[in-house]
């Protein structure tokens, strides 16, 4: 198993801050400043943004403080996949191309890098092996949707606003609850694409949040409701 380095350790809003590396793969974890009791962690992975994004941030600060986990996130091989995709969506260019071969990196190198992070937060005295970790993942999140299908430990996770090429078939493989969020009128995916990924979750505790407007204007609320469940 890759070993847990931190390098920096802030505290502030409740949380505390550490930046960590799991092997060369560096991280972030936010936890209760508290000190609370065990609790288990949550990877989240938001828009394909940086990890101290103000949206990684917020939804940190929502499950850390109002739920007391443990949230982790990390930058795994993303940044040349990203900056393509958003030259093409500036360009008005078909995105599709880009994102299957995004997912097709993703399940070669991200997965197992994704499941180390669990692995080594685990060692923590304040994680421990015996709780279950929750995956959020919004946008360009939802490409870890074959990291979800093979981790058992992953017991619930939250999904929404991406592309179904080459994630349908590892939906198929997903049983645990799944929240899965969609804006009715995005100018980017399809809604019939989006409903056929939602369809493909062999979840039998599924929930689909559909909401007005466009891609980027999912409402703030969904954010909340991702840490209520699914």
């Amino acid at each position: 198993m890759q070993s847990l380095h931190f390098t920096a350790e802030p505290s502030s809003n409740g949380m505390v801050e550490r930046d960590f590396t799991v092997g060369d793969v560096p991280g972030i974890l936010w936890s209760p400043a508290s000190g609370a009791d065990r609790a288990p962690p949550w990877p989240i992975r938001t828009r394909g943004a940086h990890k101290k994004h103000l949206a990684m941030v917020g939804r940190a600060h929502s499950l850390v403080t109002g739920c007391g986990f443990h949230v982790a996130v990390i930058g795994a091989h993303d940044k040349q996949e990203i900056a393509e995709l958003r030259k093409a969506r500036a360009a008005g260019e078909l995105e599709g191309p880009i994102i299957v071969r995004y997912n097709a990196r993703l399940a070669e190198f991200a997965v197992p890098e994704w499941q180390a992070t669990p692995d080594a937060l685990q060692e923590l005295p304040e994680i421990g092996a015996d709780g279950p970790v929750g995956y959020v993942g919004i946008d360009l999140g939802t490409d870890r949707v074959p990291l979800v299908a093979i981790e058992p430990r992953i017991t619930a996770a939250a999904f929404g606003l991406m592309w179904p090429d080459d994630l349908v078939e590892k939906a198929k493989q997903i049983t645990v609850p799944i929240e899965f969020d969609m804006q009715w009128d995005n100018e980017r995916i399809p809604r019939e694409a989006t409903l056929a990924l939602f369809d493909a979750f062999a979840s039998k505790e599924k929930t689909l949040h559909a909401n007005a407007g466009k891609h980027m204007e999912l409402p703030r609320f969904e954010a909340d409701s991702a840490v209520r469940g699914p």
